[in-house]
């Protein structure tokens, strides 16, 4: 038999270091509560952890930002393209406790390398998404909504749709009006 490479041999003989919690399932005598409610056959316990590097373990010192795990969980993460995920991470980031930022466009696009276009296509889907707040000079990052927002995506089929709703040409039909052909 083959031998493993030296990473997967270490992991192998490493305890398991993950967080959260680990499943077991257990048979029941019942399955229903006294109170006629379903009950759960799977009992947590908490699962062992050790820092990958005790060294470098963070530590929140001066200003602090975070992201809820809702924001993952419940589908927000997956209903941003990319740059609007990086705006809003962006945002979070440099955002004080109330949520406010005070960045211009124009640093922000230097600062995340995206064009202007880009820029305001991620702010509006974010506004959209009722995830921020903008009065023109100042950012407002939201707490979560209900639910995720999920685009629907149509399809631009006569040329006048792509005229109304495609950002490309609409870019396009701009540049050509001012500079021409």
């Amino acid at each position: 038999m083959k031998s493993l490479p030296d990473d997967i041999q270490w992991s192998a003989k490493r305890p398991v270091h993950s967080t959260g919690m680990l499943a077991i399932k257990q048979q029941k005598n019942s399955s229903q509560t006294k109170k006629g409610q379903p009950r759960s056959n799977t009992k947590f316990r908490q699962i062992e952890t050790h820092p990958l590097d005790p060294d470098r373990i963070r530590k929140i010192t001066g200003s602090f930002a975070f992201i809820e795990h809702r924001f993952l969980r419940d589908g927000f993460w997956s209903s941003l393209d990319p740059h609007q995920l990086l705006l809003y991470l962006f945002l979070i980031i440099v955002a004080d406790r109330n949520g406010l930022s005070y960045y211009s466009y124009d640093k922000i696009c230097t600062l995340l390398r995206i064009s202007v276009d880009e820029y305001l296509l991620a702010r509006n889907a974010l506004i959209d998404h009722d995830l921020i707040a903008f009065d023109g000079s100042l950012f407002q990052v939201l707490s979560l909504p209900g639910k995720a927002i999920r685009p629907v995506s149509k399809t631009l089929k006569t040329q006048e749709q792509m005229q109304q709703h495609d950002p490309a040409t609409i870019r396009q039909l701009t540049l050509d009006a001012f500079w021409g052909k």
